[in-house]
C-alpha cells in the first residue's frame, strides 16, 4: 500500500476496529492492572526498518490495538496514582475522537471558527468554574509547564516594560536579571518555564522556613524590599508531595505592597476552588496576575491540555502576537485567534474536549467529583493511620496522601531503603501505580487521587498491596 488516497476501504476498516476495541477496553479498566510487564515484549513489534511498502491502515490499526491494549500503561483506569494524572471523562473522550476526525487547526478564526469559538467559551467556563471575576481571559496550552511558561512569559513582558523595554522585539539583552521569589514548594515546571524564557532555572530565590518548603513570608518581604525595581512572586496552590498550599492571600498582600507580579502555579490545586470544603485553600486567588493549571489532571481531559488564566488578557496579545506575515491574519483583525495569545501557532483543537466535558457534567458534576476525591483521600489517610505498619507523614488538605511503610522493628535508618524497594515493587507489580518521593527528608509514597473512575475499593486495594509488598521487604 503506497498511497493513502487508494486505501479508503482500509481506512474504514481501521476506524471500525478502533471503535470495536474501545468498548471492551474501557469496560476492562476497573479490573486491569495499571501495567502488566508480561506485555512488554510486544513493544518489539513497533521496531524495525522503515518499510518501503506499507501495510495499509487496517493492518496497522490491528497491530497497534494488540500492542497498545497489552503493553500500554492503563493510566485512564482508577488505580493510577503516580504523578497527578486524571483519566478522561466519556464526554471528553468522544469529543477528542471528533477533534481527530475534524482535524482543525486552532491557529485563528480564519483557520477554524469552530475551534476558536469553542476555546473562547471553554476559557470563560474555566474562569467561572474557578470563581474568578469576569474580565479574566487566557489561553489553552499543552500542559502545566506551558501554562507556567505562558504566564511567566507575560510576567516577563510586564517586567521588561517597567524597564522601558519591549522584550517581544528587543529581547533580554541589556536588562538586569528578573527577580523571582517563591516558597520552597516551587515546582520544577515553573523552573523549566523560566529556563525556557531565558531567565534560567536558578532564577528563583526560595524563601522557606523549613525543610518541607513552607514559605517564609518575613524573609520574602525582606527580599522584595531589597530589590531595585519590579519582581515576580510565584505562589503554589497544591504542592506535589502532600497537596499543601502557600497562603495566597498573604502573598498577594506582599506582591501588592511591593508592586510585584503574582503568579500562581495551580496545576491541580486550583480545583480546590470548586468545592466550598476547600475553597479557603485558594483564598485570594482573584488577586493574582496570572494562574497556571493543568486540564489533564483534575479536569480529566486528554493530554495535552493545560491553561493559563490572566487577569489582564490584553497582555497575552502584547507578549505573544505573531510577527507579521502577509498570508496570516493580523493580530487585530477579525480573523485572528489564539495563536496570538500563546506560544503555539499551529494548534490542536484541545478546546473541544474541555468544552464537551464542562457542558456534559457542569459545575455540579465537577464539584461532586472533586468532593468524592476529597472523601477518598481522607479514607486513605484513615486506613494508613489505622495500619500498624504504615505511617502518614503529612496532613491531607486535598487529594494527595503522603505516607510510608514502617513495619514494627525496622530501624529508622533502614526505612528509606525499604520504601524505595516498596515503590519499585509497586510499579513492577502493576495492580496499583504509585511512585516514591522525598518529603521532609524521608522517602515516601504520595498517591494522588484525581481520576473520575476511582472508588473506595480502589483505595482499599492500594493499602492492601502496599502492606503486602512491604511485608516482603
Amino acid at each position: 500500500m503506497a498511497d493513502p488516497l487508494f486505501d479508503m476501504p482500509g481506512t474504514e476498516t481501521a476506524l471500525r476496529r478502533v471503535h470495536e476495541a474501545a468498548g471492551p477496553y474501557l469496560a476492562s479498566l476497573a479490573d486491569r492492572p495499571v501495567h502488566d510487564p508480561s506485555g512488554d515484549h510486544l513493544l518489539d513489534r513497533l521496531r524495525g526498518e522503515l518499510p518501503d511498502k506499507g501495510e495499509g491502515a487496517a493492518e496497522v490499526a490491528h497491530r497497534l490495538i494488540e500492542i497498545g491494549t497489552a503493553a500500554g500503561t492503563h493510566a485512564a483506569g482508577p488505580r493510577f496514582y503516580h504523578f497527578v494524572t486524571g483519566g478522561v471523562t466519556p464526554a471528553a473522550l468522544a469529543a477528542d475522537w471528533l477533534v481527530s476526525l475534524l482535524d482543525q487547526n486552532a491557529f485563528s478564526r480564519t483557520s477554524s471558527p469552530l475551534a476558536t469559538e469553542a476555546e473562547t467559551v471553554a476559557i470563560d467556563w474555566l474562569r467561572d468554574l474557578m470563581g474568578l471575576p469576569t474580565g479574566w481571559g487566557g489561553a489553552l496550552v499543552q500542559s502545566a509547564t506551558f501554562a507556567n511558561f505562558t504566564s511567566l512569559g507575560v510576567a516577563t513582558h510586564w517586567w521588561a516594560e517597567r524597564h522601558g523595554v519591549n522584550v517581544s522585539t528587543e529581547g533580554l539583552v541589556g536588562l538586569p536579571r528578573m527577580p523571582v521569589f517563591s516558597g520552597g514548594y516551587v515546582h520544577v515546571s515553573a523552573r523549566k518555564a523560566l529556563q525556557m524564557l531565558g531567565h534560567g532555572s536558578g532564577a528563583v530565590t526560595v524563601c522557606a522556613r523549613d525543610a518541607v518548603g513552607r514559605v517564609d513570608l518575613a524573609a520574602m518581604d525582606r527580599a522584595l524590599s531589597s530589590v531595585d525595581g519590579p519582581a515576580v512572586v510565584i505562589a503554589n496552590a497544591g504542592e506535589v508531595n502532600a497537596g499543601d498550599f502557600d497562603p495566597i492571600a498573604d502573598l498577594a498582600e506582599l506582591a501588592e505592597r511591593h508592586g510585584a507580579w503574582l503568579h500562581v502555579d495551580g496545576a491541580f490545586g486550583l480545583f480546590a476552588a470548586i468545592s466550598p470544603r476547600t475553597a479557603g485553600l485558594v483564598a485570594g486567588i482573584e488577586r493574582a496576575d496570572s494562574i497556571a493549571c493543568d486540564g489533564h489532571k483534575w479536569l480529566n481531559v486528554p493530554y495535552e491540555s493545560g491553561f493559563a488564566l490572566i487577569r489582564d488578557p490584553a497582555r497575552l496579545g502584547a507578549a505573544y502576537r505573531t510577527p507579521g506575515a502577509p498570508y496570516l491574519p493580523a493580530p487585530d483583525s477579525p480573523g485572528s485567534g489564539y495563536a496570538n495569545f500563546g506560544p503555539e501557532s499551529s494548534r490542536r483543537a484541545r478546546s473541544i474536549p474541555i468544552w464537551a466535558t464542562l457542558a456534559a457534567y457542569g459545575r455540579d458534576g465537577y464539584r461532586a467529583m472533586v468532593e468524592r476525591h476529597l472523601d477518598l483521600a481522607q479514607r486513605l489517610a484513615r486506613l494508613v493511620d489505622e495500619a500498624p505498619d504504615l505511617e502518614r507523614l503529612a496532613d491531607v488538605p486535598l487529594c494527595i496522601v503522603c505516607f510510608r511503610a514502617r513495619p514494627p522493628g525496622v530501624p529508622e535508618h533502614e526505612l528509606d531503603a525499604l520504601n524505595r524497594r516498596v515503590g519499585a515493587a509497586l510499579l513492577d507489580d502493576g495492580r496499583v501505580f504509585a511512585g516514591t518521593t522525598v518529603y521532609d527528608g524521608k522517602v515516601a509514597l504520595r498517591p494522588a487521587i484525581v481520576n473520575w473512575r476511582t472508588t473506595e475499593a480502589d483505595i482499599d486495594l492500594m493499602v492492601e498491596v502496599v502492606r503486602e509488598l512491604a511485608a516482603r521487604g
